[in-house]
């Protein structure tokens, strides 16, 4: 398997048709004999009457924003917001939560508004033991202005209000030491809180919006920014792909974009102390609701490769993941032996000391997540090798 056939990310591509034909404008009574009635089409006669230009233009414009509103109200179906048709530019519609389905009384709880160009919906789940709340775009553009003014009024996570600035020289310098380039930080918004150069800011995002901040100093302290979701880290760039890899880390994360693989993400709290094979209800997997939240979106995966730290912990965090994703989906890496009594630990010792070529076939040398574990069974009764999977 080649490393472009692993890298499936592309973004979402929706295609709208405009018709011609279909560009009727009128909600006048045919008995008000005074007003014409434009009736435009491309198969006009050219001796009936045809509507001033600017009718027309106005006439496109509606057509193209009744478009832009059906692809919002697509996207929000994908996340199971059930729209109907309410749901208007410009106004508020209360529907039903589909993470809390309203709680025990089933009240609509989420308040949907798509703003009045028809370029952003956004919502909100009152029910104080949800609150629920994201937005889509259109597309990839930034907000407009009245977006940026909606978002701030609703007290919204922006670059500018946790102070972020691009990384400085001591923070290029610490990632350049570890392999991963200026462009990468860049792809993925990786900061600095200003004025501190020893604190590193990865800025957690969703449909393109921050929801979430993780810092850490340069000395390996970590922190996150009070009010953060708890969600994948990179989860755009998984939108609409067959295969995706999952790291324990965001600086793992950013080592195997380096390998060529831009399908990654991390998980956001690192590995769990031990397993436990049995899995708890839903509402009750508060460690892993980072899985849950997204599960929609994990479904339409077809293979998960499970790229976790060479420890107990690490081990014990791809058994958990296999567990509620599928063993049957999942595939797991091998690190490769350092010296004759050791291995590497994760991506991006891997890449340090090997390169991203060698980091990338280890990644395409991932073996089914079921053979692993018989491979760790046997490995596990020789006391003189690590608890690991061999390398192939």
């Amino acid at each position: 398997m080649s490393a472009s056939s692993l890298c499936l990310y592309r973004p979402l591509i929706t295609v709208l048709f405009f018709s011609r034909r279909r560009l009727i404008s009128s909600s006048l009574s045919s008995s008000s004999p005074l007003v014409r009635v434009w009736s435009y089409s491309s198969s006009h006669s050219s001796n009936g009457p045809t509507p001033p230009p600017a009718i027309v233009e106005k006439m496109e414009e509606q057509t193209i924003g009744v478009a832009k509103v059906d692809t919002l109200k697509q996207k929000m179906e994908l996340l199971g917001i059930p729209c109907n048709d309410s749901c208007v530019p410009g106004r508020y519609t209360n529907l039903l939560c589909p993470k809390c389905n309203g709680g025990p009384s089933m009240e609509r709880s989420l308040s949907v508004h798509i703003v009045q160009k028809g370029d952003l919906a956004m919502w909100r789940c009152f029910r104080t033991d949800c609150s629920w709340g994201d937005q889509v775009y259109i597309d990839g553009r930034a907000a407009h202005n009245e977006v940026k003014k909606i978002v701030q009024f609703s007290g919204q996570m922006t670059e500018e209000s946790l102070r972020l600035e691009p990384p400085g020289e001591k923070v290029t310098a610490y990632f350049s030491e570890r392999m991963i380039s200026d462009e990468t930080l860049r792809r993925n918004a990786v900061m600095q809180r200003s004025g501190d150069k020893d604190t590193i800011a990865f800025t957690y995002k969703r449909n393109g919006l921050l929801v979430g901040c993780k810092f850490r100093s340069i000395e390996k302290r970590y922190w996150k920014e009070k009010g953060s979701e708890k969600t994948l880290y990179g989860i755009d760039d998984i939108n609409d792909v067959a295969e995706i890899i999952i790291v324990e880390g965001e600086i793992d994360k950013l080592s195997v974009e380096e390998a060529g693989f831009c399908n990654c993400v991390s998980v956001p709290d690192g590995a769990p102390g031990k397993s436990s094979n049995k899995l708890p209800p839903v509402e009750k997997d508060t460690r892993y609701q980072y899985l849950w939240s997204c599960k929609q979106l994990l479904d339409k995966v077809s293979r998960i490769i499970l790229a976790t730290d060479n420890d107990k912990p690490g081990q014990a965090l791809a058994r958990d993941i296999a567990l509620r994703l599928g063993t049957h989906r999942c595939w797991q890496v091998s690190w490769p032996k350092k010296d004759e009594s050791s291995y590497y630990k994760d991506a991006n010792e891997v890449l340090r000391h090997m390169g991203p070529d060698a980091l990338r076939k280890v990644i395409e040398n991932a073996k089914p997540y079921q053979l692993c574990i018989s491979d760790q069974v046997v490995e596990s009764s020789d006391k003189h090798k690590p608890e690991r999977i061999p390398a192939s």
